[in-house]
């Protein structure tokens, strides 16, 4: 028996917990389970929120070796992403919409990482060493998709990499019959590949350009919506820079934190 006792303000509610509770089915072979699935993923949300160390995870969870292996072997099965999904089209049903959406933004984020770790390179703006987060989001702000790469790939190729991972998602998804999306808007950066995107996906690129007239600080149109995203996503200490030394894992974190944020939105 479940027991719903929050102990951290990270730990989930019960309304939370019967959204997700699907995907991690009850029957297991072998000896009974020692820890509560509950438990490990409370675990989980903690070192994402809090950005502390697997090893200094409170003696109130789970053994960190049992958290992590967990975390590993979810990501290995593509679950966290699988969780987003289903909980990106009951939020756009909550608030009125279409469960698949029709239009969205995709920009990209450099961000430092600790030393060691696959697919790192330099950011030729900022001249430091680290990786890039590709993120597609809808109109609401939404993950869709996330991609990591090292941040020497410019946004142009990076872009390209990040649409056609989406575009195989929607592929081979039992949903695609359904699938909606025609239009995408991205900044400056993508440019050089507006026309590969509406030959190769069937979607339309537009690129919102700042104005030359303006000065200073400008809002622009549907672009403030994925920097938003970045905004909240940026509230998980475990995403204030890349510790992870996988980029499969680095997008699981990414994809862990929307999954939580959605969980509230989804229960309030």
């Amino acid at each position: 028996m479940t027991k719903f006792k929050q102990t951290y303000p990270t730990d989930l509610k019960y309304t939370e917990w019967m959204l997700i509770m699907d995907f991690f089915p009850s029957n297991h072979m072998g000896r009974p389970r020692k820890w509560e699935i509950l438990q490990i993923i409370n675990a989980i949300l903690y070192v994402v929120r809090t950005g502390c160390q697997w090893r200094m995870l409170p003696k109130d969870f789970a053994p960190w070796q049992t958290v992590y292996g967990y975390f590993r072997r979810w990501k290995q099965q593509g679950l966290w992403e699988r969780i987003n999904g289903s909980l990106v089209r009951t939020v756009r049903v909550q608030a009125g919409r279409d469960p698949n959406p029709s239009a969205a933004i995709i920009d990209s984020q450099s961000i430092k990482t600790s030393e060691g770790g696959e697919q790192r390179g330099i950011y030729v703006h900022k001249q430091t060493p680290g990786r890039k987060r590709h993120i597609i989001v809808d109109v609401l702000g939404l993950l869709l998709m996330v991609l990591v790469h090292s941040a020497s790939i410019q946004d142009g190729r990076g872009g390209q990499q990040t649409l056609q991972k989406l575009f195989d998602k929607i592929k081979h998804s039992v949903h695609n019959r359904w699938c909606r999306l025609k239009l995408i808007w991205a900044d400056g950066g993508y440019v050089s590949i507006v026309k590969e995107v509406r030959q190769h996906f069937g979607w339309k690129l537009d690129i919102v350009r700042r104005s030359d007239k303006a000065k200073g600080f400008e809002i622009l149109l549907h672009r403030w919506i994925v920097e938003r995203t970045f905004g909240w996503l940026g509230r998980y200490r475990r995403l204030s820079r890349d510790f992870e030394h996988t980029v499969s894992s680095s997008e699981s974190v990414v994809y862990i934190a929307s999954i939580r944020r959605m969980l509230k939105l989804a229960t309030n």
